[in-house]
């Protein structure tokens, strides 16, 4: 490029601090604008229990190192890899771990302000403004004219600014998405699911060294589920060895329980070992404080505006239930591809825009179903026999005989390990692989029936 074009980014979370290093790497003008205060002042670093612990796992990886790996080394230097799910069962006795991977491959546990602390020391290079409230979108179904942003803040009032490009990163509530639905013909949608969240937290061991095994309360290397079929709980390690947990529940659940002593009771009853962990005095504090959270789908069609100069991304875009542990990685992952298209057409983000929602839109409508149905699979099937024994048999095909006898790749290592394999594609290979075992089941049930009628037959004949 001849002179910088510039670029203005909407949401200072994790996908727009990424997006912000991708552009400012590509050799964009970059500013980035936050609607909230900076996180990292002393006034805002108070620990926030109202948002999901993040999962990283390679899509998101593949992501920060296509924008940098160095700055992806010192991120992820900050991970708590887990290689499995660890079921606790009713009675709070007994634990029982499920592998993610065929090779030992872990997902990684983040808390999501760090993490977003981190992005946000990485922008060198960037413009930054916070406390900077989105008014109007402009420019954007129009040739010719720059796009601009109007915000409110509060030093300068009304505050307009011009750019060649402008995207949208403020989250699932996007005003992006919203003042770009006023210049142009985009489908929307959204779904909310029947769930609430609350999020509770897990003390580290007291009077354990800071820096051992010991200061976790149960094994850190794994994401502990307590499936319940209409609840559930889980929780993710952290750095100082405490756990961000999260109760998922029904709202009918959660709005018949009036008072503290009743959850105390519900917990102790649900989850016996949670409860000791999370300790009466934390329980009593999240019932009666803590938001309980709504979870919601949204889809878009296109990402784009007609004159290819504004774009959403992230959960802007797709925002998605957050039971595939997908989001991050798949906002992160936008970031990725939409670079791929800019230098794919020798550095014009114009053409690399007008590309996004055909390249973009079946993946992203894949992972969001995938995300929405995996609620069933986390609360009810992980403790199902019958899963169990598919869950096994699907992994033994693919440790042992993938690429010997026929292609099989496990859904989970296609979603979490294999950034290289498309959403869409994964969901496609996923129903020939449902119907092989379909069909595996069906003939070992037959088997076994033919061989019992056999040895009944025998047992007749012989009287």
């Amino acid at each position: 490029m001849s002179e910088k074009q510039s670029v203005g980014i909407v949401g200072a979370g994790l996908v727009g601090c990424l997006a912000a290093l991708a552009f400012q790497a590509k050799g964009f003008d970059v500013t980035l604008f936050e609607m909230r205060p900076d996180p990292r002042a002393s006034s805002e670093a108070k620990r926030s229990l109202r948002s999901i612990n993040l999962a990283v796992s390679d899509r998101g990886i593949r992501a920060l190192k296509y924008v940098n790996e160095e700055m992806a080394s010192r991120v992820l230097e900050h991970v708590i890899p887990m290689k499995g799910r660890m079921i606790h069962d009713l009675s709070g006795t007994k634990q029982e771990s499920q592998l993610y991977g065929l090779f030992g491959e872990s997902i990684n546990s983040i808390d999501r302000l760090f993490l977003n602390k981190c992005l946000l020391n990485e922008l060198k290079n960037v413009t930054v403004k916070f406390n900077c409230k989105l008014v109007s979108v402009g420019n954007v179904h129009t040739t010719g004219a720059k796009a601009f942003l109007e915000f409110s803040t509060l030093e300068e009032g009304i505050a307009k600014h011009e750019f060649d490009f402008v995207v949208g990163a403020d989250g699932a509530h996007s005003h992006f998405r919203y003042q770009m639905q006023k210049h142009m013909r985009m489908d929307y949608s959204q779904k909310y699911v029947d769930m609430q969240y609350m999020e509770l937290y897990i003390p580290p061991v007291e009077g354990a060294d800071a820096q051992s095994k010991e200061r976790f309360a149960i094994d850190a290397n794994h994401l502990h589920i307590w499936p319940r079929k209409d609840y559930m709980l889980i929780a993710l390690a952290n750095g100082d060895g405490s756990f961000t947990s999260t109760f998922f529940s029904p709202w009918k659940v959660i709005e018949s329980i009036g008072s503290e002593l009743e959850f105390l009771e519900f917990f102790q009853s649900s989850f016996p070992d949670a409860y000791k962990l999370i300790g009466e005095e934390g329980l009593r504090y999240a019932f009666s404080h803590q938001p309980r959270g709504s979870l919601m789908q949204v889809a878009v069609n296109p990402y784009t505006s007609p004159n290819n100069r504004a774009i959403i991304i992230g959960d802007a875009a797709h925002s998605m239930v957050p039971f595939y542990g997908q989001g991050m990685n798949c906002g992160f992952e936008d970031v990725r591809v939409l670079m791929e298209l800019i230098d794919s057409n020798e550095g014009s983000a114009e053409r690399a825009f007008e590309q996004y929602t055909g390249a973009r839109k079946g993946d992203l409508d894949a992972i969001c179903k995938l995300a929405w149905d995996n609620y069933y699979e986390m609360s009810t099937k992980v403790i199902d026999p019958l899963y169990l024994v598919r869950k096994k048999v699907d992994y033994f095909l693919g440790k042992y005989a993938n690429g010997i006898l026929f292609p099989w790749i496990p859904m989970y290592t296609m979603i979490s390990f294999r950034g290289d394999i498309r959403y869409s594609d994964a969901v496609r290979l996923e129903k020939r692989q449902t119907k092989v075992l379909n069909w595996m089941q069906y003939v070992t049930v037959g088997t076994f029936a033919a061989v019992a009628i056999a040895k009944a037959m025998q047992v007749w004949q012989r009287r």
